[in-house]
């Protein structure tokens, strides 16, 4: 079943309903709204005059280190340790009593020099696994370079990509795509049903570019100001009470009765309430509206609807973030295209 994800444009929540009539959303699908969208320690200190004579004398002061080590107060000569006159606050230092010699640690090699940084990449924010504990993190970056090929074949008239090497296991997901600098919601279309990742990508990317009925098809000159994001939906679970969920961290898809008597969906990406800066009660508004919900919105209605929350672990790719991913990995999906010149549309 595809649907829509995210994203509303600005709009004035009310629990009245709304003036004028509004095309009412399919229970196969829906419309969505997403607004624009984030780690030494001190030493010790020695006592005046003393410690500087030893620093004279080669001796190190309170604090120095050897192969690592931090030495005691005073130091030492030839394994004898050094000790200050009680009751002076300066002058020599003179030997104390004599001690077996100390082991000397043998030297380390010195370090390896730092590995050079490599070029950011994006990090993908992960759903936690049930019971706190970590999980292995599915979505990747690839993902994202994949439904940047099979747009920029599709727009360009190139062969489609082959399959990629990322895993073929089955999710429920979402393919969203943003533009400009203020990152407008583009198209947003996905499905709760799990599909195998090579089909499913593939299949909504060019849904959510070409088909999300909010936009008109997007075109290849728009390319260069794109982001993708491509979101995992995991962790599904009905609740009882509405307002069981958490802002910023869940999912929400809504099931309730319209007033005609029919079933409706709909359903908002965990990322969208708080982009929105919605609570939870103008996110249940916002999400019946968007399900063809027209009546007065009153608390008991609210009650009444069947609320499922989940998570999702999410990747995000600019356009020129795409390109120099590409540069260092070309071919490793099977690209048979030119590379895509960054502005090169522009």
């Amino acid at each position: 079943m595809a649907a829509g994800c995210c994203g509303v444009k600005k709009q004035k929540l009310s629990s009245s309903p709304p003036s004028g009539s509004a095309a009412a959303s399919s229970s196969s699908s829906s419309s969505c709204t997403a607004g624009p969208h984030p780690p030494c320690g001190g030493g010790g200190g020695g006592s005046g005059e003393g410690q500087g004579r030893a620093r004279e004398l080669g001796l190190g002061g309170a604090g120095a280190r050897l192969n690592g080590l931090a030495s005691g107060g005073g130091g030492s000569v030839g394994g004898i340790p050094l000790s200050a006159p009680s009751g002076c606050g300066g002058g020599s230092l003179l030997p104390a009593a004599a001690a077996p010699p100390a082991a000397v640690p043998p030297l380390q090699p010195p370090a390896p020099p730092p590995p050079q940084p490599q070029p950011p990449q994006p990090q993908p924010l992960a759903a936690p696994a049930p019971g706190g504990g970590a999980r292995k993190m599915v979505v990747s970056p690839e993902m994202c370079c994949f439904c940047f090929d099979v747009l920029y074949c599709h727009l360009n008239g190139y062969q489609q990509p082959r399959a990629p090497r990322f895993t073929n296991e089955p999710y429920p997901l979402f393919v969203t795509w943003k533009i400009g600098r203020d990152k407008r919601l583009r198209g947003c279309i996905g499905t709760f049903s799990a599909m195998n990742l090579h089909s499913g990508l593939r299949e909504y990317t060019l849904t959510s570019a070409l088909k999300d009925s909010r936009f008109p098809p997007m075109t290849r000159e728009e390319l260069p100001r794109l982001t993708c994001s491509v979101s995992l939906l995991t962790n599904f679970e009905d609740v009882c009470d509405y307002l069981d969920w958490e802002v910023g961290i869940h999912g929400i898809r809504i099931e309730f009765i319209n007033e005609k008597g029919s079933k409706r969906t709909a359903t908002y990406l965990p990322e969208v309430a708080k982009e929105q800066g919605w609570d939870h009660i103008q996110t249940i508004d916002s999400l019946l509206r968007k399900g063809g919900y027209k009546a007065t919105i009153t608390n008991d209605f609210r009650k009444s609807i069947k609320l499922t929350r989940y998570r999702s672990e999410k990747m995000t790719m600019s356009y020129s973030e795409y390109v120099a991913h590409r540069q260092h990995h070309h071919f490793q999906n099977g690209i048979g295209h030119p590379l895509p010149p960054y502005n090169h549309y522009s």
